[in-house]
């Protein structure tokens, strides 16, 4: 009999087989550009990353996490960044391609799992996160974290946007296994989200996203969190 639960990562596979396969949906989602969706009608980065560089941060190295078609990744490379993207969608990493080499910028774009993916540890001076946290089932959430403070270098920043429980599915985390379903994305309470990054990370900022109009010069919805956090010193970094 092949299905055994014989250490964690068997465990982790059976929990991934109960959960929607992420690539054919966000596949199809990044298919048809002109849908109605708040950030395809729209190349401008979003107001809280603005915000972070202006007055918080002054990173060389960046790594987008769910860059999507590159708006953010775009407006950190015009700020002077080395900057990665990385993407789970094909269609996603073509528009973005299209998008950065219309404004003549270099910008390594990656279509891949981040679980997957090989980067060098201690690489980047800010990680940045638009919208996938919230799409990763319960069990995958601590394999994320400990994926950021391992490529993120010390005393580095991490920059969050994640769905409210206005923005998202409120369901708790044994819900999404009860249905199946991941349900749209989960709804954080601030609390909740919190308690997630405490031990590994210093808020700097956590607040919601400043809603924008289309006509506005950056992006923003009022049913999303934004935070920008400091990853806290190891015991490594005291001896």
């Amino acid at each position: 009999m092949k299905e055994k639960i014989l250490n964690n990562q068997d465990l982790y596979q059976m929990l991934d087989s109960l959960i929607r396969k992420p690539k054919p949906f966000w596949e199809e989602f990044y298919e048809d550009r002109d849908k109605e969706i708040p950030f395809f009608q729209t190349k401008q980065p979003d107001e809280n990353l603005v915000e972070y560089f202006h007055h918080y941060i002054k990173p060389r190295t960046a790594l987008e996490l769910g860059c999507g078609p590159g708006r953010n990744a775009i407006y950190m490379a015009r700020q002077g960044c080395e900057v990665e993207a990385v993407d789970i969608s094909e269609n996603a990493i073509e528009w973005a391609q299209e998008r950065a080499a219309d404004e003549n910028l270099q910008i390594r774009f990656r279509c891949g799992d981040i679980f997957q993916m090989n980067l060098q540890e201690d690489s980047y001076d800010f990680i940045y996160d638009s919208g996938l946290l919230h799409h990763l089932p319960p069990h995958q959430r601590m394999k994320y974290i400990a994926f950021i403070c391992k490529v993120l270098k010390p005393k580095g920043h991490f920059g969050l946007v994640c769905f409210t429980p206005e923005g998202g599915a409120d369901i708790t985390d044994w819900e999404v296994y009860r249905h199946y379903s991941m349900q749209g994305g989960i709804g954080y309470e601030e609390e909740r989200l919190k308690e997630l990054f405490k031990k590994e990370f210093h808020f700097h900022t956590f607040r919601r996203m400043k809603k924008m109009e289309q006509s506005d010069d950056l992006f923003g919805e009022d049913f999303l969190w934004t935070s920008l956090m400091e990853l806290r010193p190891s015991l490594d970094d005291f001896i």
